[in-house]
């Protein structure tokens, strides 16, 4: 693995990081919305 092979993989964890928290953010928000569907 070269440098710029090593930049690559650091630039593709850090999007992965990011996109991970987006996703668990938004479950978070679906399960809090089917909870609230549930109560009606």
């Amino acid at each position: 693995m070269n440098v710029s092979d090593a930049q690559r993989l650091k630039t593709l964890e850090a999007e992965n990081t990011k996109l991970k928290k987006l996703l668990a953010n938004s479950m978070l928000e679906i399960d809090a919305m089917r909870e609230v569907l549930k109560g009606k």
